[in-house]
């Protein structure tokens, strides 16, 4: 009877709306779960415009309705389904970790998370280039100029071996290791601590060798940054420049609309186009599911030439 008492006295004070310390400590539980700094940077962003956007409203409870009309305010910003449904997916946790520490009623937070993503409108995600698009984005760059040479690099080993922006800048010398008398990215960790092995053409590891042998690097993180007095400094790279960089170089080769994920997205086409499977393009691009993959491949059904045409029965 007394635990039961207990019981009711605890659930009694659960809250129903959350204020700033609250939500402050929640969200440090949220960031403290994630692995992935991108997803650290992603949830950040998210949550902090929750939390201004629930404050800016005095008394507001922390429920299901609340969420939804948090949701209708992110459609009226006229924002990509994918991009809210980041937004809600942090919010979700939020409630998460604020249930766990004891912040909020878990009815509320188990309504919360019943709260349904926005509907995508099936948009193509991203572009792809051709291989001449490839071949025109490679060059162009001075040979005898270091920014000209990491560059490249950096433009090569995302087209031919379809890093993410996260691990290029992540990428170590010690990383680059010969399996069965071929180049790989040995112990490559991605997304959601996934750790691969990552095939590397040679004519990738050519650029490589040229921008770490000019700049000096023998060990730690192969991309660095560049003066303008054309001297390598500093023990690394930031995604930010790696964006800044492919955008020029898109610039420069007449090709709008570019992002470092774009290229990523170019290999794993140009690798089906060349008769690769689609089992393989998924381990070389460290996906948890073949129909991430085949997303990326943007595939298309053909029509003129059905994959059923020629089955050897015709003629029975």
């Amino acid at each position: 009877m007394k635990r039961e008492t207990d019981k009711k006295r605890k659930k009694s004070r659960m809250k129903t709306t959350l204020k700033l310390p609250d939500l402050e400590q929640s969200r440090a539980a949220v960031l403290a779960s994630l692995a992935s700094e991108s997803s650290q940077r992603s949830y950040r962003r998210a949550i902090d415009e929750f939390i201004r956007w629930y404050c800016s409203e005095p008394r507001l409870a922390f429920n299901r309705t609340v969420v939804r009309r948090y949701k209708t305010y992110l459609k009226e910003r006229n924002l990509a389904a994918s991009t809210i449904n980041v937004h809600l997916a942090a919010v979700r946790r939020l409630a998460h970790e604020a249930s766990d520490c004891g912040l909020l009623s878990p009815e509320l937070a188990a309504g919360i998370q019943h709260v349904k993503g926005a509907k995508s409108k099936g948009r193509i995600i991203g572009n792809w280039l051709t291989a001449e698009q490839g071949r025109t984005l490679l060059t162009g760059f001075k040979s005898d100029d270091l920014r000209g040479l990491r560059d490249r690099a950096i433009v090569a080993v995302l087209l031919g071996c379809g890093l993410r922006r996260s691990e290029l800048v992540d990428l170590r010398v010690e990383n680059l290791q010969v399996r069965e008398d071929h180049w790989i990215i040995a112990d490559l960790i991605g997304k959601g601590r996934r750790v691969r092995t990552v095939p590397m053409p040679d004519w990738v590891k050519a650029a490589l060798d040229n921008w770490t042998r000019s700049a000096g690097i023998s060990a730690g993180r192969i991309f660095r940054r560049v003066n303008r007095y054309g001297g390598v400094w500093g023990d690394g790279l930031s995604g930010k420049v790696v964006w800044r960089i492919i955008k020029q170089v898109a610039k420069r080769s007449e090709i709008s609309q570019l992002a470092p994920h774009d290229l990523r997205r170019t290999c794993a086409r140009l690798c089906y186009q060349a008769g690769g499977e689609i089992e393989q393009i998924q381990f070389l691009l460290g996906h948890s599911s073949v129909l991430t993959t085949e997303r990326y491949l943007g595939c298309k059904q053909k029509l003129r030439h059905a994959v059923n045409d020629r089955l050897g029965l015709e003629g029975a």
